[in-house]
């Protein structure tokens, strides 16, 4: 894993883990990677300073309790954000890269509706919006797409 700074082109600043850079670059290439405030898909790496270790094995305290449990919400934002994960994904359909039409059919009236959630492009969700579909981000990746 290697993470990465990412710029956008509105000058917004986030740190994201990639696979490998192979996979960053992959991933760039084919549009998929995207500012995490505002959705541009206009991103680039960011200058970077490295970060290397300097060999020695023991780590501080607080970095030994959340490396034993690197899935475990650290916070109570985290928990939070936790629960509202499980809700979802308990109370609502994953419908997939199909979310953009599938939330405009239901807005539509040709489709039955219900409660979904899935994955779509940034300009998908932009025009969903535009067009008044009632949609939100939601603040984490679903549970098919986490390593």
């Amino acid at each position: 894993m290697i993470q990465f700074t990412i710029k956008c082109a509105e000058g917004h600043r986030v740190d994201s883990w990639f696979q490998s850079a192979g996979a960053f670059d992959k991933l760039l290439e084919r549009g998929l990677v995207s500012c995490a405030v505002c959705g541009s898909s206009d991103v680039e790496k960011a200058m970077m300073a490295p970060r290397i270790g300097d060999g020695k094995t023991d780590a501080k305290p607080q970095e030994t309790s959340r490396k034993a449990s690197l899935t475990a919400p650290a916070d109570t934002a985290e928990k939070a954000l936790a629960e509202l994960k499980a809700q979802i994904e308990k109370n609502s359909e994953y419908v997939g890269m199909n979310f953009a039409r599938e939330a405009r059919d239901m807005h539509d009236g040709s489709a039955p509706e219900r409660a979904i959630y899935g994955e779509a492009r940034p300009e998908e969700a932009r025009r969903l919006i535009e067009d008044g579909v009632p949609v939100a981000p939601l603040p984490f990746i679903p549970a098919r797409k986490s390593n």
